[in-house]
């Protein structure tokens, strides 16, 4: 089963797969921003067709029901070597989550190519994790994880899915990329879900490569301040590759109340 299936030229049907982990009867996010990637590459089609997205913005404006949504897409800046996009979710014409794409004219610079972020270990070195212990709902459990983790607040991990993200329609290996991304702010948390909630607001991404395996790797780092505020720091990698981006996420901390169980938040808007 697909995460989405597509309803007509602008509005989609999310799966039971979708389900979130701070509100079961909410879609965790990370698919729809797999979407809303594949989307914006759609939209390219003979206008850009050999443009790559070197920057994804997501800002998480609201939560997402498991109910039909709207989509939209609509060019920013037009230019012959650097465009921008803007992508946009909704449900009942209220905003959901909004994605700013910058998409740049690719050159051969494979003389100058490299980085110094160091590589984390290959999937197979590292051992099966089951994420279910940790978070709740439908979409966590149509995710592999291996993972090594260091110390609370920091793992390094490699995810994987085998469901598609859209019923019968080929996406890129970016936009299934893109739709793992969110999972990142869980999977090396700080405190257990039950002692506080800490959804992002956004994420960010920069890539100066392209993720191409079944694997996705994640070196990943969360940080809480003493005011409430959070931010879950990555390095991405692909298993061929090596690093190939970063992503950052903006995190509202909020300690459970004494007695507290349901990990149910409000809009983060």
């Amino acid at each position: 089963m697909a995460y989405f299936s597509r309803i007509d030229d602008r509005t989609f049907q999310p799966s039971l797969w979708t389900g979130g982990a701070w509100n079961l009867r909410e879609q965790h996010i990370a698919p729809a921003l797999g979407l809303l990637t594949h989307l914006v590459e759609h939209d390219r089609i003979g206008r850009a067709d050999d443009f790559v997205i070197g920057r994804l913005s997501y800002d998480i404006l609201g939560p997402l029901p498991i109910e039909p949504f709207e989509a939209d897409v609509h060019l920013v800046r037009a230019g012959r070597t650097v465009e921008l996009t803007e992508a946009s979710l909704s449900h009942h014409q209220r905003p959901v989550v909004r994605l700013r794409a910058w998409l740049l004219k690719p050159h051969d610079t494979q003389s100058l190519a490299g980085t110094p972020l160091p590589r984390i270990a290959p999937p197979l070195d590292m051992q099966p994790w089951d994420a279910t212990s940790v978070w709740r709902g439908e979409f966590i459990k149509t995710i592999s994880v291996r993972r090594a983790e260091e110390a609370p607040g920091r793992a390094a991990y490699w995810l994987r899915t085998d469901e598609a993200l859209l019923d019968d329609e080929p996406v890129s290996p970016l936009a299934r990329a893109a739709g793992l991304f969110d999972v990142a702010n869980g999977m090396a948390a700080r405190v257990s879900p039950t002692e506080a909630t800490y959804p992002n607001v956004d994420l960010t991404v920069h890539l100066f490569g392209t993720p191409r395996s079944d694997w996705l790797g994640f070196d990943t780092s969360a940080s809480f301040g003493s005011n409430g505020l959070g931010l879950t720091s990555t390095v991405l990698h692909d298993e061929s590759e090596g690093p190939i981006g970063v992503i950052g996420q903006a995190l509202t901390v909020r300690p459970v109340a004494r007695g507290g169980v349901e990990r149910t938040i409000e809009s983060p808007s």
